[in-house]
């Protein structure tokens, strides 16, 4: 009896003993089936199936489909190919395991999506664990979709740069028995701008293939720099459409692009530049308004301004007539540069200067007249009297036309620019014997070494138009904006003796002004230096009287 035992049991204790064969990689030697001794045998390594279909979004199966799986973080994976019903199926794939599977074929789009397939996977007797995808569809690529694209002044942004995302273009069509987690299907397609602005984007699906696959296109174009100077001009373009939305192979949509300033900006103004008269809020500190002599006027806008609505006007300190400039707008209409004509902007000398603009957005007016000064605000000259006139009377009293007669204005034109600050009017006074006294000076008034030291008051006569010349008189080529500061300056001569202008020797005594709040600051240059010296000049030239017009 002990014998017929022992010979059961061997077959057994030799399997135990030797080499196994475990060639389906089951975890389980071959040969072994229903053991009588346990319910169920785990392998050490169980093993799954990850399998599915493929099928087009008409529900077609698509054949020569590639699958590629990656197995969690393992260099190496896994691949098959659909058959003619689009299937695939791949075996001996770890349970447990989470894997990826890329669909990918010519003219389709290509999806990927994860699972994880069954913990229970390779149990004996059943080991088919599977992890199913699908049915899997993809959308074909074979449509287009055309978007015109335009500046925020309706002309075609050539050159635009767009980009296009599909999603989704790819389903998986779940039950309650799949693992899958996630699934990505996206096209991402770009584009540049032909010469009509237009944006074609092609190799993506059809606006019907994505209204069955509930999925939208989303549009994307960069800020543009329209002309060119480094700087974007523009804001940039977004915006989702459905696939319900475009239908068909050719839908053409309209991106108008918008100003790179937000809307909401406000009225137009100028925020800055070298003249500062021109602000919004106007600055008339002659050092803020001072250009030297070639170098352009720079103005900046709060918002831009339409490139060919700068228009500027620019005159002397008279404004008889226009003198040549122009003007380039520049920064995305953010600002201008505006260059008067060659040798045009001298030292010393005062302008005056008219910009209009009109913004891009908007539409709003900005329109301002300043003024302006020849100079270096780093190099102060020196002062001194450019010229002496008088105004010739038009109808004067029984005098001689050609002298300088008593209540004819006489006009001392400085050589830059000179305000009074405080204080009382610097006084003129004759080297002369105006008063037919038969002496200089005593107690003759306005005569040089009087007593009182009283000469006639020096009085600012800054040109709000031209000098008259004729009647009617000449008007100015725009109303001029006063500075404050002016190279001409006048007074009315009351002397009882008509004087030769050629012999005329006057004396702008500064010196004998009296300090105010303990500086002598009474006048200034428009370099902000006092004038304190005595400023002397003969000979006095005429201004005709007026004329009839012709």
């Amino acid at each position: 009896m002990k014998k017929h035992v022992l010979m059961a049991v061997l077959p057994l204790l030799a399997w135990g003993c030797g080499d196994a064969t475990d060639a389906d990689n089951d975890g389980v030697a071959d040969g072994i089936r229903d053991p009588n001794n346990v319910s169920v045998v785990v392998p050490s390594t169980p093993k799954g199936t990850v399998s599915g279909q493929v099928l087009s979004t008409t529900l077609q199966p698509l054949a020569d489909v590639a699958v590629a799986m990656t197995i969690g973080s393992q260099p190496t994976g896994k691949s098959a190919t659909t058959d003619a019903s689009g299937n695939f199926v791949m075996t001996d794939v770890p349970a447990g395991a989470q894997v990826l599977l890329t669909f990918s074929k010519g003219g389709y789009s290509t999806l990927r999506a994860t699972s994880t397939v069954p913990s229970a996977a390779g149990t004996v007797p059943i080991n088919n664990g599977n992890a199913s995808f699908g049915p899997v569809t993809l959308a074909q690529l074979n449509s287009s979709l055309a978007v015109t694209v335009v500046t925020p002044q309706g002309r075609p942004a050539v050159g635009a740069k767009g980009v296009l995302e599909v999603d989704k273009a790819g389903s998986v069509i779940l039950s309650n028995y799949d693992s899958v987690s996630s699934v990505i299907s996206k096209v991402y397609v770009e584009a540049t701008a032909d010469a009509n602005g237009v944006l074609n984007f092609t190799g993506i699906p059809s606006g019907v293939e994505l209204a069955r696959l509930t999925g939208t296109y989303s549009l994307w174009i960069a800020p543009m720099d329209t002309n060119g100077d480094g700087v974007v001009d523009t804001g940039g373009y977004t915006k989702s459409y459905s696939g319900d939305t475009i239908v068909g192979s050719q839908a053409t949509t309209l991106a108008q692009l918008s100003f790179s300033k937000p809307t909401g900006a406000g009225a137009l103004n100028i925020e800055g530049g070298n003249v500062s008269s021109l602000k919004g809020a106007a600055e008339v500190d002659p050092l803020r308004n001072m250009v030297r002599p070639g170098e352009p006027i720079y103005v900046y806008f709060n918002q831009p301004v339409q490139p060919g609505s700068v228009f500027v006007r620019l005159t002397d300190e008279y404004a008889k007539e226009s003198l040549p400039v122009t003007a380039a707008v520049n920064v995305g209409g953010y600002s201008a540069t505006i260059t008067p004509g060659n040798g045009i902007v001298q030292e010393g000398k005062e302008y005056n200067i008219f910009v209009r603009a009109v913004a891009a957005e908007g539409g709003s007016n900005y329109s301002r007249t300043g003024f302006f000064f020849g100079g270096d605000q780093a190099a102060p000259r020196a002062v001194t009297i450019a010229e002496l006139r008088y105004q010739e009377l038009s109808a004067p009293p029984a005098v001689t036309a050609t002298q300088l007669n008593q209540f004819e204005d006489v006009f001392v034109n400085f050589s830059a620019p000179i305000a009074k600050q405080v204080g009382q009017s610097v006084q003129v006074f004759f080297n002369a014997d105006i008063d037919n006294n038969g002496t200089v000076g005593g107690n003759s008034f306005g005569e040089v070494g009087n007593y009182s030291g009283q000469g006639f008051p020096l009085e600012i006569a800054e040109p709000t138009k031209p000098v008259r010349t004729r009647t009617p008189a000449e008007l100015p080529v725009f109303g001029i904006q006063a500075s404050g500061y002016s190279t001409r300056y006048f007074f009315n001569y009351t002397g009882s003796v008509a004087l030769n202008p050629s012999q005329v020797r006057l004396v702008v005594s500064f010196s004998s002004l009296a300090p105010v709040l303990g500086t002598n600051d009474v006048y200034e240059s428009i370099w902000g230096q006092p004038i304190n010296t005595d400023l002397e000049a003969t000979g006095i030239g005429q201004h005709a009287a007026p004329t009839p017009a012709p």
